[in-house]
């Protein structure tokens, strides 16, 4: 079979993203460095997995997880058709402690995009990311804006970027900087103190 050649620029919707984000754009606010490890909690089908994977280089690590297999398999296949050996994929239940299977303080970076407004324990998932963090380590949240003009979620499930902000901060992490993640989506970084 024949690699497929995977763009990573423009709105991503090859990658998955519907057009609602540009992950090429979003990625390069992360400030990744050869090397780095890296865990990507809610995959999905892999479109920040994928370019993850390239900044990181052969030296570094993405573990991409997700509670559904058929995402997993989607990763596997992009991964596969970037030519990557870098990533690896986790079947994980994020709400449960420890279920990520990867070693405490084990991450450079953790990211957790469009994930938190899926779940009611935002907490246990956040948790979970300090868990698995270095002490330098940084996490990336990237998630729905309230008022994204009709477009993803109800605007139930979704909390503000101040709500997230406070959250996340209220867990334990330090605030770093706001990242643009586009029209729809805010985008945060915080660091372990």
């Amino acid at each position: 079979m024949e690699p497929v050649n995977m763009p990573t620029s423009g709105l991503g919707t090859n990658l998955g993203t519907g057009g609602f984000m540009n992950p090429e754009k979003i990625v390069s606010g992360f400030g990744i460095k050869e090397g780095m490890m890296i865990a990507d909690f809610g995959s999905g089908a892999g479109y920040f997995t994928i370019l993850l994977g390239q900044r990181v280089g052969k030296d570094g690590k993405v573990f991409a997880l997700d509670i559904q297999e058929s995402a997993l398999d989607n990763v596997r296949v992009k991964a596969k058709a970037a030519g990557l050996e870098n990533v690896e994929t986790i079947r994980s239940n994020l709400e449960v402690a420890g279920s990520s299977g990867l070693a405490d303080n084990s991450q450079d970076m953790v990211l957790l995009a469009n994930i938190l407004f899926q779940s009611e324990q935002k907490g246990d998932i956040i948790k979970e990311t300090i868990r698995v963090l270095k002490s330098t380590g940084s996490l990336v949240v990237i998630d729905w804006k309230r008022t994204a003009g009709g477009f993803g979620p109800p605007d139930n499930l979704r909390t503000d970027d101040v709500a997230m902000r406070s959250l996340v901060m209220g867990e334990g992490l330090a605030f770093e900087n706001d990242i643009d993640a586009g029209q729809f989506h805010y985008g945060m970084k915080f660091k372990k103190p």
